[in-house]
């Protein structure tokens, strides 16, 4: 049978069918996609079974199978898919592209298909890579981070082509394989083939609604740099009652170093660390004032602890998303098997993270770190720092008519105005479409706030699978109607 066609175009030309012509077009593709809603959810649950977890060398066949399952969909849509070659050590990165009209606007979407690490395995309710469909539910490592969210996306286009027979705008996709370990390959790609992804609009989902029903738009996301601290004490380990007392410890000087950087519940103690961290305006705390959040309710059912520490003076949503951090994300170093084993370890490595502001610069945040820990550092012990992810904070204008149109989408989508919020997440491909390549960039999301993105359980909420297609549908048929850049 044969797809009907439905012209984006008016007849006579006037603007008043050209809308009508693309709401039409909007609904044949709503009602598509709400019959293939069981064929969509099958389809995720296939992408969700392939561990493909960047950070892991192992996984780099998985990787590869990932980035080629989504080209293979988006080719079989009639969507021109290429599976580009990743930078040494990364990950393949899938760049589509469908031209329907030169006079038309040209609209970017991404997304990621890498994913985090599942570990700790046993604190999983289901294995993570065996989705697991519980109530309306999917559990599964990427289930919310970034696969359910970005195959909403190209669901949409699917729908529109099908039901339609053609796109309301000119199409661009990339789908990275890198947003978890760095994107090399995304930032090399831009860097020598940058009039490929030239759009006048784009649509980045890759967070989450604000509360369950009430969407939101992001203005702005936190940088990130992310280091790995090795301290080398002896050449080779030592037993402690020999040598305990005069040997240079390593673990004890990562500690040592790490508690004077980050005192306990206080600011980060580095030399000029807060000097350009920009305050939120008055009309922003005010709108965030207003927000339904329950601070022992996000404690209890997202942080599940029994306090929030952080910098004193400030919200938690302050705390959140426009205050620069400092974590510890693991310390290795010396004997940690069953049993005891007494000895000064030769070396030790911790891996740590700065969240980053505006106007924060990760370079200048990097000197005042090596500066500060060459301060500190104990006698007999040499450290080595190497950054794993560099990516500046950014600021998202509001003002614009591409903002507007995410705006009316997400309207459309969920019968609301959505909320305007900040994200505390570091987004590096953000500032490769909205800074590098100047397209003004709609940041929005689809998951929940308890899917646990990164922590065992992860999900994705499946009746926002068919809200984000809807959403996406919205914001292709209004960005139609917008004038080319």
């Amino acid at each position: 049978m044969s797809t009907p066609t439905i012209p984006v175009a008016g007849e006579d030309g006037s603007a008043a069918s050209r809308a009508r012509d693309a709401a039409e077009g909007a609904a044949a593709a709503l009602e598509y996609a709400r019959r293939r809603h069981g064929v969509f959810v099958a389809d995720l649950l296939e992408w969700l079974r392939i561990p493909s977890v960047s950070t892991d060398p192992a996984r780099a066949a998985d990787c590869a199978a990932a980035a080629r399952w989504a080209a293979s969909r988006l080719t079989a849509w009639g969507v021109a898919a290429e599976v580009v070659e990743p930078a040494p050590g990364g990950h393949p990165l899938v760049v589509a592209a469908r031209d329907e009209d030169p006079a038309l606007p040209t609209v970017l979407l991404y997304g990621h298909y890498d994913v985090q690490s599942p570990e700790p395995l046993g604190d999983w309710t289901s294995v993570p890579f065996v989705p697991a469909v519980r109530g309306d539910d999917v559990f599964a490592r990427g289930a919310s981070d970034n696969k359910g969210q970005c195959w909403a996306l190209l669901c949409a286009v699917h729908a529109w082509i099908a039901s339609v027979g053609r796109l309301p705008v000119n199409l661009r996709v990339v789908v990275e394989g890198e947003e978890e370990s760095g994107g090399r390959t995304l930032t090399d790609f831009v860097g020598t083939h940058a009039e490929r992804l030239r759009a006048d609009a784009a649509w980045v989902a890759d967070a989450s609604l604000f509360a369950p029903g009430m969407p939101a738009l992001y203005s702005a996301v936190r940088g990130i740099l992310y280091l790995e601290l090795e301290a080398q004490g002896a050449r080779a380990d030592l037993h402690s009652g020999m040598y305990g007392g005069v040997a240079p410890n390593p673990l004890l000087a990562i500690c040592h170093v790490l508690a004077a950087c980050k005192p306990w519940n206080g600011a980060v103690n580095l030399p000029g660390f807060y000097e350009r961290v920009r305050r939120p305006s008055a009309e922003e705390l005010a709108g965030w004032a207003a927000l339904p959040f329950d601070e022992p309710t996000f404690r209890l059912e997202q942080v599940q602890a029994e306090a929030l520490p952080g910098e004193h003076g400030f919200t938690v949503l302050e705390r959140l998303w426009t205050r620069p951090t400092f974590d510890v994300h693991g310390i290795v170093g010396g004997f940690v098997a069953d049993g005891a084993k007494t000895v000064i370890p030769a070396r030790a490595t911790a891996k740590v993270s700065m969240r980053l502001v505006p106007d924060q610069d990760p370079d200048a945040v990097l000197h005042s770190f090596e500066d500060r820990i060459n301060f500190l550092r104990p006698e007999g012990v040499t450290f080595t720092i190497r950054v794993l992810e560099s990516a500046p904070p950014l600021q998202l204008p509001l003002g614009h008519p591409v903002v507007a149109a995410g705006k009316r989408a997400l309207v459309a989508a969920f019968g609301r105005e959505p909320v305007v919020v900040r994200s505390g997440v570091s987004l590096p491909a953000l500032n490769l479409i909205a800074h590098r390549l100047r397209v003004p960039t709609v940041m929005t999301g689809f998951g929940l706030p308890d899917d646990r993105p990164h922590a065992p359980d992860e999900k994705f909420h499946l009746p926002n699978l068919q809200a984000g297609i809807a959403a996406t549908i919205a914001f292709l048929r209004e960005c139609g109607a917008l004038p080319r850049t």
